[in-house]
Parts: C-alpha cells; sequence; structure tokens
C-alpha cells in the first residue's frame, strides 16, 4: 500500500460517510495515480501551479491598485480556502476537496472585480465569472487542454455561486466560505479605506457576529459548523442568512455600488470596452496561442477569453500600448 492508497483508506476510517471521498472521485480523461497525492490533492496542486492562479494577485477584489495591504483575488481565494477547511474539518468532511474548489473558484475572474464582470456581460450578452472559472480549468489551461479536473472540484466551481447547488457537501461548505470572506474581508479593507467606519455597519450586524472582523468569522464558521452537524445539508442557520443577507445588502449599497468607487468604474469599464473592440478589429495581433484556436471557437469567444484573463496592470499596459502616443519617449529623444 503506497501513501496515496493509506490516505485514501484513512477518509473512509475517519470522514463523514456523507464525506466525499477521493478514491471513487472521476475524470474526464484517465490519468496514471499519484503515488503520494490523493486526486483531490492533486487538483489543489494543479490549480495552484496554474497561471490563471498566479494571475490573481493582480486581479482586483475590491479596491484597484489601491495599495500592498488591500485583498486581491488571490488572497481572497486563500481566505475562502482556509475559511472552507475550518469549517471541513469541523463537520469530518473531506478538506481537500473544500481547498481545491476555493483555490480554483475565482479563476475565471475579470480584471478590474465585478466592475470588469459586469462589463463583460454587456459586450458578451452574457458572462459570469463561474462559468468562466469552469472555462478556464476545463479549456484553457495548458494551451487548450485543460487541467483535467475531477468532477466534484469542477462541480464546486463553476456552483459556487448562481442558482445551482454543487451536489457534494464539500462544494457546498465553498459557496458559503466564499460570501463570509468577501463579506468581512471587504468590511475590513474598506475601513482601511476610509469608506467605512466603526460602527456603519447595520447593528444587527454587530449584534449577531461581533464587533470586529475576526469575530464575525468565527460567529458565521461557528453557525456553519453547528447548525450543519447531522450533514444533511451544509449551510448557515436562519437567522445567521438572515443577517448576512442585510450585511450583503449594505455593502453594494455602500461599496460595492457606492458613487465613492464610480470614477474606477468607469474608468475599468472605458479600458475593457476598448480593448474588446481593438481585439475583435485586430485579432491577428492576439498571442499565437488564441489566435490558433480559431478553429475551435469564434473569434469574440477568443477575445472574451483573453481580456476576462488580463489582469488589472496588464489590462492598463495593453491599453497604454494601444491607444496612449509615447509623449514621455518622443520628448526624451528630442531633448
Amino acid at each position: 500500500m503506497n501513501i496515496r492508497e493509506r490516505t485514501e483508506e484513512l477518509e473512509y476510517q475517519l470522514l463523514a460517510p456523507q464525506a466525499a471521498k477521493s478514491r471513487a472521485a472521476k475524470r474526464k480523461l484517465p490519468m496514471e495515480e499519484c503515488e503520494f497525492r490523493t486526486k483531490f490533492q492533486r487538483d489543489r496542486d494543479r490549480i495552484l501551479h496554474s497561471k490563471s492562479f498566479r494571475r490573481l494577485k493582480r486581479k482586483t477584489q475590491v479596491y484597484i491598485v489601491a495599495g500592498d495591504h488591500y485583498r486581491t483575488r488571490m488572497t481572497h481565494s486563500l481566505e475562502v480556502a482556509q475559511i472552507s477547511r475550518t469549517i471541513a474539518r469541523g463537520l469530518r468532511l473531506n478538506e481537500d476537496l473544500t481547498e481545491a474548489i476555493a483555490l480554483g473558484h475565482d479563476v475565471g475572474h475579470t480584471p478590474f472585480g465585478h466592475a470588469g464582470e459586469a462589463v463583460m456581460n454587456e459586450l458578451t450578452g452574457h458572462f459570469a465569472h463561474n462559468e468562466q472559472s469552469l472555462r478556464v480549468v476545463e479549456f484553457l489551461e495548458k494551451g487548450g487542454r485543460g487541467l483535467n479536473l475531477t468532477y466534484e472540484v469542477k462541480d464546486g466551481i463553476v456552483n459556487h455561486t448562481g442558482p445551482h447547488l454543487p451536489k457534494t457537501l464539500e462544494g457546498r461548505i465553498v459557496r458559503t466560505a466564499d460570501r463570509i470572506a468577501y463579506l468581512c474581508h471587504d468590511y475590513d479593507d474598506s475601513l482601511r479605506a476610509g469608506l467605512l467606519k466603526d460602527g456603519d455597519l447595520p447593528q444587527e450586524v454587530y449584534d449577531c457576529f461581533g464587533p470586529d472582523t475576526s469575530h464575525m468569522i468565527t460567529s458565521m464558521v461557528g453557525d456553519m459548523i453547528e447548525n450543519s452537524r447531522e450533514l444533511k445539508d451544509v449551510r448557515p442557520s436562519r437567522r445567521v442568512q438572515e443577517v448576512m443577507d442585510h450585511f450583503r445588502s449594505f455593502m453594494f449599497e455602500h461599496i460595492y455600488l457606492s458613487p465613492a468607487l464610480a470614477d474606477e468604474r468607469r474608468q475599468a469599464g472605458f479600458v475593457l470596452r476598448a480593448l474588446y473592440a481593438y481585439f475583435l478589429d485586430h485579432f491577428e495581433v492576439l498571442p499565437e496561442e488564441f489566435r490558433q484556436r480559431e478553429k475551435r471557437w469564434s473569434r469574440s469567444q477568443i477575445v472574451t477569453d483573453y481580456v476576462a484573463g488580463l489582469t488589472d496592470s496588464y489590462a492598463v499596459q495593453r491599453f497604454n500600448e494601444i491607444f496612449v502616443p509615447p509623449v514621455g519617449r518622443v520628448l526624451k529623444a528630442g531633448s
């Protein structure tokens, strides 16, 4: 018995009967098994080492180029993974599966956060970052071959938001852990940015969850574990869900859609609209990796994949290269 087989056996001994077991996981394409990693551990590593995951370090969570201590999509994904693993461990569910889903859930997110997603939806007629995340891991990574992840991980990624629930309890953990993370940490970043101050949240949020983000996360996680002990489902209690919904509504009104960030949203939209239109008209300037996919997908889909995959900084760089005259270089040469 090798290390992987021993770990697989321990899952049946230690995890709850309702937990997803890595030995039973399936992939679209067969792969030779690793001697020491389970399928879910291998999926986690494939996501972690992917180009799309690395790009998350330069993709906006809420505040565009706001400073070193503000969240990015990468730090958000790591925080979701930590919260998810804590809940999974408390319920004796599969931590490796929750971690893989959490690390991969936002790899399809656009530059400039939700403002960028809204613009891509406007330009294409339909764009959802969870669907694009699935597309990234299924088709776009590794030069178009995809990562060949297990169905359980892909199901959790595409259903971490939207109308459908994940099939596994581990996927449902990530679905709520994502909301816990972005509510608490976006609130924390908003305090740092000066858009909110202590005491600005609805009083019921402080009464239910505590005075600061640390207490808030602990309260929500504890409620998830306590309310889901029978493992018929994994979700917050009704009262906590109601307060989380009010918390979310407050954040949308006062932060995500606030007038204070309107200029950033406008600027981000201008850059993405310009790039999208330019690449549709000048398809030949796209990297060869993308141009060679024309036999497989339409040009509009390929441009969507390219623009959605850009980081904030590289989108601005490409915009400057294409649309902004090199005035500084000209003056220097003629001085």
